[in-house]
C-alpha cells in the first residue's frame, strides 16, 4: 500500500509527522510517499503543486494531508485541496463526530457533506461592484452522497438538511436523498439548515447520519466540532471510488503555527480513517483506544484547557498505540 503524505502549511507540519508515526506503527508494510505543497512552497518556489506531485498522488492509494492556507480574494493559485477533492473525483466528505474523554456533550453522529459541486466550483463573475455565484446542485451528484451515506454500517437514520423551503436547487437535493434513502430501505427525515443548527445545540443527539450539501455540511461540521470539544479533536476523510484523503477538519492555523501547541488527535483520528478504508479495523480501534487512554491522563493541549504540547500528546498516543498493537 502507497500513502502520498502531504503536511502542508502551518500546523498541518506539526500535526501530520505524529499521525505518520502512527500509520507506520500501524500499517509497517505501507510505503510513504512524501509530497510539499501549499502556500509555503509557493512563496518559496512560485509554484503550490506542480503536475509531477498530482501524478505522484495518483500513483499512491490514499493520501494523508495536513492542511494549507489558501489566501482568499485574488488567490495566487487554486485552493490544493478543493483542486485534489475535484481531480481525485472524492466526491464524499466523511465527518464523524463522537463525544471522547474531554467532550462537553454527548454525540455519535457521521456527517456526508456532498464534496464535488455547489458554490465550490468557483463559477464566479467578478465585477467592481457585484460579484454573482453560481450554485450547482445536480440529481447525480445528490443521489451519490446519499448513497454513500446510506450504505454506512449500522446506520440507524438519515437526516437530509438541506434549505429547499428558499432555494430551488436543494429541493433537487431534497428529492434525489430521499428517493435513495426509500430504495435503500434507510428511515429518514429531512431538517432546514437552520434547523439543524438549532438542534445541534438543542438535541445533538437526536442525530446518526447527516446528508448534506457541500457548503451547509462545511459550516454544520465545525458546529459539530465544538460538541465534541475541539477542531482538534476533529477527523474526517474525503472517498471517491478509486482514490481516498484523510485529513483533520481545522485548517493551517498561522497564529498557533510553530509554537508546538497544535493538537495532533484530529489528524491521529484521520489516520485511524485511513486505517479502516483499508480494512485494518483492529489496528484502527487500537489507534482510538490510544488516543482516549491520552486523554483520559489529562494530557491535554492549550485548545481542551491543558498545558501539554503537541509533542507530549504525540508521545503519548504512540507510546499507548505501541502497548495494544
Amino acid at each position: 500500500m502507497k500513502v502520498a503524505v502531504l503536511p502542508g502549511d502551518g500546523i498541518g507540519k506539526e500535526v501530520v509527522p505524529v499521525a505518520h508515526e502512527v500509520l507506520k506503527s500501524a500499517l509497517p508494510g505501507a510505503e510513504f510517499v512524501p509530497v510539499d505543497a501549499g502556500q509555503e512552497r509557493y512563496l518559496r518556489e512560485g509554484v503550490a503543486i506542480t503536475a509531477e506531485d498530482m501524478a505522484t498522488i495518483r500513483s499512491c492509494n490514499c493520501v494523508l494531508f495536513g492542511a494549507v492556507t489558501t489566501p482568499p480574494g485574488d488567490r495566487p493559485y487554486r485552493s490544493i485541496i478543493l483542486g485534489l477533492r475535484q481531480d481525485l473525483e472524492l466526491y464524499a466528505n466523511v465527518r464523524p463526530f463522537r463525544s471522547g474523554p474531554v467532550s462537553p456533550r454527548q454525540v455519535d453522529f457521521v456527517l456526508y457533506r456532498e464534496n464535488s459541486e455547489d458554490l465550490y466550483l468557483g463559477l464566479e463573475d467578478v465585477g467592481a461592484d457585484e460579484v454573482r455565484s453560481t450554485r450547482v446542485i445536480t440529481r447525480k451528484a445528490s443521489e451519490r452522497i446519499a448513497r454513500a451515506a446510506c450504505q454506512r454500517p449500522g446506520i440507524k437514520k438519515l437526516t437530509i438538511v438541506h434549505k429547499a423551503n428558499v432555494l430551488r436547487a436543494d429541493g433537487l437535493f431534497l428529492e434525489a436523498c430521499s428517493g435513495v434513502a426509500r430504495a435503500s430501505n434507510v428511515p429518514y427525515e429531512d431538517m432546514l439548515v437552520d434547523a439543524a443548527a438549532y438542534n445541534f445545540i438543542k438535541n445533538p443527539g437526536r442525530f446518526d447520519t447527516i446528508v448534506t450539501t457541500n457548503m451547509f455540511g462545511d459550516i454544520l461540521s465545525d458546529e459539530a466540532a465544538a460538541l465534541v470539544g475541539s477542531l482538534g479533536l476533529s477527523p474526517s476523510a474525503n472517498i471517491g471510488d478509486r482514490y481516498a484523503l484523510f485529513e483533520p477538519v481545522h485548517g493551517s492555523a498561522p497564529d498557533i503555527a510553530g509554537r508546538g501547541i497544535a493538537n495532533p488527535v484530529a489528524a491521529v483520528l484521520s489516520a485511524k480513517m485511513l486505517l479502516d478504508w483499508a480494512g485494518q479495523g483492529k489496528a484502527a480501534q487500537a489507534v482510538q483506544e490510544a488516543v482516549d487512554k491520552a486523554l483520559r491522563a489529562g494530557i491535554l493541549t492549550p485548545d481542551l484547557g491543558g498545558r501539554h504540547t503537541t509533542s507530549d500528546l504525540g508521545a503519548a498516543i504512540l507510546k499507548n498505540l505501541e502497548a495494544l498493537l
